[in-house]
């Protein structure tokens, strides 16, 4: 258990756009940032995060909450484990008992596996600096290879020893599981073959997937060790020159990049992404001064790299290494960058050179200089680079242009489209307008080929709220409650208010009158509790939460940080809006803002709710009268159905609101 005064702490010190800033590049819009939801593909910032709340919530796709929520959802952790995982970040000393590793593999599998990856990448390292095959082997390898002590220490690089299972026995004697070892990639178990005597159970075959290599740790965003790259330094032509981790519950390569972790910071500063082939490449980059760059570890460039790169910077670059066959394979790649609505711009090196070979040739300065001059937009790279192959083949050109166009046809604004168009029209020496009637036909062909997709409905509290812990379920959804929207009103007030003062008329007990103070949440208590019950259940349940708590003056702190999450998911959901006044201030255009008209407001909000309380009980009424077949009780239900409209009627003039009827 962590303390709560702990809990407290770690709330205090995390900053929401810090926490996520470090996953989502975030731009100030006045007193809120937005940017790219994590959560769900959008190419239009959605994503809104309120520093002075400490709350983030998507307009799209209606994911909320605050630091820890964002934790929780971004890292797949459970609410101790991101409480952990932002103590760490903000050093906070967490006061409870340390656990064993073999409670870790209880408490939850995939911490599992991050636990043994984590001890795996801790005994690689120290086999490289600290044993003989290691240094003699492994270190010297990279010194050979131009990397800097601190370079090696800073990528966490490693060696494996040259054994059958010398890895695979350290973690077993260090209490790791078999099982883990072998779920998380490090491991390969088979079925033994030998034969199995009476009695006895058939014995597993393991070895080390990564023995006799050097070890490239690869981490995920937030820091962790989710796999491995291994490269032999063996001359022998039947071992693999690289092997990777397998697919694992925490590690899926289409969706990591290489250097990710330490490149997003100088990604979001530089507003660019540079894209490399290997490790090496990353790593010598880095060495040479130039930071935001990543790796897809020699796999297709995918949709999901892609939008990984697109929550840091709109701008990528591709460094070729100077190859025709391998840039003519990657163009596929590009083309899903370009439809993702991408900027692309492509360097090609000198003939032989690759990013870490001319990174040890040249200045960090000079490397830069190269970089900046000799880069490239990709559309225009495409097209000077299929005309030069097929200027004297008529029939290889046209071909080779509607590949182009069907490149520019991916580019979802119809401004950059344009401009490519012309761009294309006067390298390749073919008609504009030619071009365009293409482009528009690819166009149109893609509009039909795509199945419409199922629209989304968004409730205004999210579904998951809407079972409430004990059991209780509304018969419909909040949407469809008689009162939400006053309700709800009644709620939003209280949120932004309870503590302010209002002035109000009041009699001393000697009948005199007098104007007091109170609390806005004390005067909407006094109005409400008593006659009226909330309909819907999320809101009643947060009505009564402001009851108990009467007279106290809590922040919105209490509720954004509330352990029960219908309260805390109800409040931030509240507090976050897509809208925000304009300053028409310097227009000398006085605006009357809510605050200034606070008791005006929560009287409104007030009077509302017992309207549509009372039209309620008219409506039901008027079906008991119906009904009825007895002339006594109809007397009765006629009396009342007056008393209601009239209580009605002055509801609403109280509001400014003419009744007919």
């Amino acid at each position: 258990m962590i303390p709560k005064e702990t809990i407290s702490s770690i709330f205090e010190a995390s900053r929401i756009d810090e926490v996520v800033g470090e996953f989502v590049s975030l731009k100030k819009r006045g007193a809120n940032l937005i940017g790219l939801c994590p959560f769900h593909n959008e190419k239009t910032p959605s994503f809104n995060v309120s520093p002075v709340k400490g709350i983030y919530k998507c307009f799209g796709c209606g994911k909320a909450g605050n630091s820890v929520n964002f934790i929780m959802e971004h890292e797949q952790l459970n609410y101790p484990e991101a409480l952990r995982w932002l103590a760490k970040k903000y050093n906070i000393e967490i006061a409870e008992e340390e656990q064993t590793p073999e409670q870790v593999i209880a408490n939850n599998e995939r911490e599992s596996l991050y636990v043994v990856c984590s001890f795996a990448q801790k005994n690689f390292t120290e086999t490289l600096w600290e044993t003989d095959e290691g240094k003699s082997v492994g270190l010297s390898y990279f010194h050979q290879r131009g990397f800097t002590d601190e370079t090696i220490h800073k990528f966490q690089l490693g060696y494996s020893f040259d054994k059958w299972r010398g890895f695979s026995d350290a973690a077993i004697t260090a209490g790791h599981k078999l099982d883990y070892l072998v779920k998380a990639g490090l491991t390969i178990s088979k079925e033994s073959t030998d034969p199995v005597q009476p009695g006895q159970e058939q014995q597993p075959r393991f070895f080390d997937r990564f023995s006799a290599r050097i070890i490239f740790p690869v981490h995920n965003v937030s820091g962790r060790v989710i796999a491995f790259g291994g490269r032999t330094l063996k001359t022998d032509k039947k071992v693999a020159k690289y092997i990777n981790s397998p697919e694992t519950d925490i590690y899926s390569k289409s969706k990591v990049l290489y250097g990710l972790y330490y490149a997003k910071k100088r990604i979001v500063e530089e507003d660019v992404c540079f894209m490399v082939e290997g490790y090496t490449d990353v790593i010598s980059m880095h060495q040479a001064g130039i930071e935001n760059v990543v790796a897809s570890s020699g796999t297709a460039l995918t949709v999901d790299q892609i939008r990984l790169i697109r929550r840091y910077t709109n701008n990528i670059t591709i460094l070729y290494d100077g190859d025709n066959a391998g840039i003519k394979a990657s163009f596929r790649g590009i083309d899903l960058v370009l439809e993702e609505g991408m900027n692309v711009r492509v360097l090609l090196f000198p003939d032989g050179e690759d990013p870490d070979s001319f990174s040890k040739k040249v200045s960090s300065t000079d490397f830069k200089a190269f970089i900046k001059e000799n880069t490239k937009d990709f559309i225009a790279f495409k097209a000077q680079l299929l005309y030069s192959e097929s200027s004297h083949d008529p029939i290889k050109k046209a071909g080779l242009i509607k590949e182009l166009v069907e490149s520019i046809s991916l580019i979802p604004e119809p401004i950059y489209r344009s401009v490519y168009i012309k761009e294309c029209s006067r390298i390749m020496d073919v008609d504009e307008q030619a071009l365009l009637s293409e482009l528009n036909k690819l166009r149109r062909k893609k509009q039909y080929d795509t199945p419409a997709q199922p629209r989304e409905e968004f409730n205004a509290v999210p579904e998951e709220l809407l079972t409430l812990p004990d059991g209780e379920k509304p018969g419909r959804k909040i949407t469809e409650t008689q009162t939400e929207h006053q309700e709800r009103d009644i709620i939003r007030i209280l949120l932004n208010f309870s503590n302010e003062k209002v002035s109000i008329d009041s009699e001393t007990e000697e009948g005199e009158k007098e104007v007091v103070e109170v609390s806005v949440g004390t005067l909407v208590i006094h109005e409400i509790s008593g006659d009226i019950e909330f309909e819907n259940p999320l809101y009643r349940k947060f009505f009564h939460e402001f009851i108990t708590h009467e007279g106290e003056e809590l922040s919105n702190d209490y509720y954004i940080q509330h352990p029960d999450p219908q309260i805390s998911g109800t409040a931030i959901e509240i507090l976050t809006t897509p809208y925000q006044l304009a300053n028409w201030e310097k227009h000398n255009i006085p605006v009357n803002t809510e605050s200034m008209m606070l008791k005006q407001s929560v009287l409104h909000a007030v009077y509302a709710l017992k309207i549509r309380k009372l039209e309620k009980m008219i409506h039901d009424n008027q079906t008991r009268l119906k009904e009825s077949s007895s002339y006594e009780e109809q007397i009765i239900l006629v009396t009342e159905q007056q008393y209601l409209i009239k209580s009605k009627q002055s509801f609403s003039a109280l509001l400014g609101r003419i009744i007919l009827r």
